[in-house]
């Protein structure tokens, strides 16, 4: 790939023509940050199908940890879909289901007996999580928090704090879900500590304004927000909010789906606060593109359901399960975690420098290679600027560069680079970050100036 930073033909011929296609048969609800088709990927670049190439600062969502088109992963694929594709785990099992169950449990903080069980999507091991915890307690609520992002199924479009798009005229919602506030440092004035002084202190009054604790099942909580902007959990937060589970026999329940597998420097997200979770949700990285998710927690916990109250037809498919056992050699043999580690605190660095020189970037967060910058117009009032924000990423697809953003109000622009990508594509990549972001920045300086 080039070094040098120059505008791609974006879409181009074969992609547009494939957008005149996606206009007429596909469902306008079903969005795309990129107008663009992929054609073939590997490691940390994307080709699309006009030959344009781009470094992948988005990872499918969090989802290529590992990178593209890993050959262990892909050998793996084929070899199981060779042997057979489908059988149904609950009709007739295989081993890779156990053999995956086997690995995530000892993957799993916590010193105790563990089981896991494996289904297709994010969402839906969310949905599984809620129903483990409230047969295990004999309790209906569940405590998530603001900014959080669990999912768009019913259930969990429910637990989301995010309206539009995810919960506007989908309604009515789901019973007996309630909402804490979720330390945001950055807006709320506060420093790390109080913003989570604050937050405890607020879940207690829950307790006695909005639901008995007697009646919540369970507190589900994203260690890293991450829809939600990429709010990091304080230290000590999560132990803090543990400690109100254990007080009052409620389960504390970690969603890793976006946090988990080496994202974050560590395995999980929760091992930086050294907290064991009764039960973690797991998805996205675990399976390189395969959808495969999963619950894994307290054996006593999952074994509270009887026979026949979860799965599912494609829960756990034996090729998704080969891919995961994959996946999960790559992430121990090549220390994926230091390597995010090192990726976050390069980022950041980078992030930093464009902080002191533009006011419109308000804060700059992150835990090891899960990185997000959130934009504002005036950094007194931290007004969000959503459309510089989609400015900038518009700038930099045309550059070669896959972003996305999030946040509550549109103006995080994150990055979930895979964790493989190499010096040489980072520093690239963060060129063309730089170079588009700050094409905008000046212009909209320009604007400003000749409008004063």
């Amino acid at each position: 790939m080039s070094e040098s930073i120059s505008h791609l033909d974006i879409p181009g011929p074969k992609s547009r023509e494939l957008l005149a296609r996606r206009q007429e048969f596909v469902a306008r609800g079903v969005s795309s940050t990129m107008n663009v088709f992929a054609a073939k990927a590997d490691g940390a670049i994307i080709e699309d199908v006009d030959g344009n190439r781009y470094i992948d600062f988005a990872g499918g969502i969090g989802v290529m940890n590992i990178g593209h088109a890993r050959p262990e992963v892909t050998n793996a694929i084929a070899e199981q879909a060779a042997r057979f594709t489908h059988t149904c785990f609950s009709v007739m099992m295989y081993e890779p289901y156990v053999a995956l169950a086997e690995r995530i449990v000892k993957l799993a903080p916590g010193d105790f007996a563990k089981k896991a069980l494996f289904l297709n999507s994010g969402a839906e091991a969310v949905e599984n999580a809620v129903k483990i915890a409230r047969y295990a307690t004999g309790r209906p609520a569940i405590i998530t928090f603001d900014n959080g992002y669990h999912g768009r199924t019913l259930m969990t479009m429910t637990m989301t704090a995010k309206v539009k798009p995810y919960k506007y005229r989908f309604g009515p919602y789901a019973t007996e879900v309630y909402r804490a506030p979720f330390p945001y440092p950055y807006r709320m004035n506060m420093t790390p500590q109080d913003a989570s002084a604050y937050c405890i202190q607020e879940l207690e009054r829950m307790f006695v304004g909005e639901v008995a604790p007697d009646q919540v099942a369970a507190i589900v909580v994203e260690p890293v927000q991450g829809e939600g902007g990429f709010m990091v959990a304080p230290p000590g937060f999560l132990r803090a909010l543990k400690a109100i589970c254990e007080k009052h026999d409620i389960l504390f329940v970690a969603d890793e789906i976006q946090s988990g597998f080496c994202r974050t420097g560590q395995m999980f997200a929760v091992e930086h606060d050294q907290v064991a979770p009764d039960l973690m949700i797991i998805a996205k990285s675990m399976g390189a593109g395969m959808p495969i998710s999963g619950v894994v927690g307290r054996a006593d916990i999952m074994d509270a359901p009887p026979p026949g109250t979860l799965g599912g037809t494609y829960s756990g498919n034996p090729v998704a399960c080969a891919a995961a056992l994959a996946v999960l050699d790559l992430y121990e043999q090549e220390d994926l975690a230091a390597r995010s580690r090192e990726v976050g605190r390069v980022v950041i660095e980078r992030f930093v420098k464009l902080q002191e020189k533009y006011s419109l970037v308000g804060d700059v967060r992150g835990l090891g290679g899960m990185v997000a910058m959130e934009l504002v117009k005036d950094r007194r009032t931290k007004e969000p600027d959503s459309q510089t924000a989609s400015d900038i990423l518009t700038a930099a697809h045309k550059r070669g560069l896959a972003l996305i953003k999030a946040g509550m109000y549109d103006n995080v622009l994150r990055v979930l680079v895979p964790l493989c990508v190499t010096d040489e594509q980072l520093q690239h990549g963060l060129d063309i970050f730089e170079d588009a972001f700050t094409s905008v920045a000046e212009a909209a300086i320009a604007t400003t100036s000749s409008v004063g």
